[in-house]
């Protein structure tokens, strides 16, 4: 009579599944203090009244009357309030290694923009912008959106009235990518998803508030479309939104589109970099000088 085999197998192991990497915290260039944050809040306050003062004052007001002059005066207040706010977050933070990657950056940005120079809508600049505020932060995204435009003007020889509008502008749009949510967790497509959307209806803010800048110049005896410092807001702004669409909604579009697509082609490759960049600038550790 035979026995029966009372051996066990021995079970099989699975090796226990190892924790997926966590992304790291993401370095910031600049650490927005209360007097930072405090001055972007007056320059933004200040530049949506420089911005929209034409749809905000009313039938016969004193603005409306010197609607030839006044984009100038706001143009020479936005020049003081900008450098104002770039002082305020140099002071905050904004050490030599911060200001070495802002000449990198700004220099890129401004090379980038004549490329596209004439024709509709091709300005690789602003997906440059979209990614740079994304991984440096908001504080710094102000500052290099404002320092590249101030540059690439005098590239490009674009110096006049519309240059401190266009100077905020850039600003809120670059530090627009710094606000988005998920900078220490969100990756991947769905990240490149985001600032592809962010930067599609960003371009056609900067060139919608551009527009605003540059609306009241034109004689309302001129254009049925043309600023009119006596009609009622209704009036101004079904103008306004004619004057839109009648010069820049095909450059606008075209903005778009090419911010778009760079973004979903080439994001991925050049948020690595700045990220590894940022990383090995190490922002928070202070620069020491050995003794020779």
């Amino acid at each position: 009579m035979s026995t029966p085999d009372t051996t066990k197998t021995p079970a099989t192991r699975h090796p226990a599944p190892q924790p997926q990497p966590q992304p790291q915290p993401q370095a910031r260039a600049v650490c927005l203090g209360p007097r930072s944050v405090a001055a972007l809040t007056l320059v933004s306050a200040t530049g949506v009244g420089a911005f929209g003062w034409p749809l905000l004052a009313g039938p016969g007001s004193r603005v409306g009357a010197h609607a030839q002059d006044a984009p100038w005066l706001f143009a020479g207040l936005l020049v003081l309030l900008v450098a104002v706010v770039a002082a305020t977050i140099s002071e905050s933070g904004l050490g030599p290694k911060a200001v070495a990657m802002l000449g990198v950056l700004a220099a890129t940005g401004a090379a980038l923009r004549p490329v596209g120079a004439g024709t509709a809508g091709i300005e690789p600049m602003f997906f440059l912008m979209v990614l740079s505020g994304r991984v440096l932060g908001p504080g710094f995204g102000f500052v290099l959106g404002s320092v590249t435009m101030f540059a690439s003007a005098l590239l490009t020889g674009g110096v006049g009235p519309w240059m401190p509008f266009q100077m905020l502008a850039m600003g809120w749009f670059t530090m627009g990518a710094g606000l988005l949510p998920g900078p220490d967790r969100l990756r991947g497509r769905g990240e490149l998803l985001m600032l592809a959307g962010y930067g599609f209806l960003a371009a056609f803010a900067y060139g919608t508030v551009m527009n605003l800048s540059g609306w009241p110049f034109m004689d309302a005896l001129a254009s049925n479309v043309a600023f009119d410092p006596q009609a009622a807001l209704p009036a101004n702004l079904a103008r306004f939104l004619a004057y839109c669409g009648a010069t820049s909604l095909g450059w606008d579009l075209g903005r778009a589109a090419v911010t778009v697509v760079l973004t979903l082609t080439l994001g991925a490759t050049l948020l690595k970099a700045l990220r590894r960049a940022t990383r090995r600038a190490a922002f928070e550790s202070p620069v020491t000088f050995e003794p020779r």
